[in-house]
């Protein structure tokens, strides 16, 4: 079974319920069958892979990292708030732009 990422036919209001309709559905005895790939190991990519994997899928993730854990969702994880800058934090604008440029390495 192969993927179609085509936009669905008809109206806009119908692509949904089309979808739905015509989508093949794989039987749980055959997920084992299929192999799904992961392009990318940041949040996304890496939740949805834990999840399909837990489904029963087989599944293979490719990151461009020398290791999954360099995704760029975690090494920024550090200065997503930083801007805000509360009194007392300890953060300012030199450090979420220090953040963003090592977490960006």
């Amino acid at each position: 079974m192969m993927l179609d990422s085509k936009i669905p036919e008809g109206p806009l209001k119908d692509k949904w319920t089309n979808h739905k309709r015509k989508i093949k559905l794989v039987n749980p005895a055959n997920k084992r069958k299929y192999e799904v790939i992961v392009v990318g190991t940041g949040l996304a990519g890496s939740s949805a892979a834990a999840s399909l994997a837990e489904l029963g899928y087989n599944v293979k993730v490719f990151c461009i990292q020398d290791s999954p854990r360099r995704a760029h969702s975690i090494a920024a994880q550090g200065g997503i708030n930083a801007a805000k800058n509360y009194p007392n934090d300890g953060d300012s604008i030199y450090r979420l732009f220090y953040d963003t440029i090592k977490g960006g390495d």
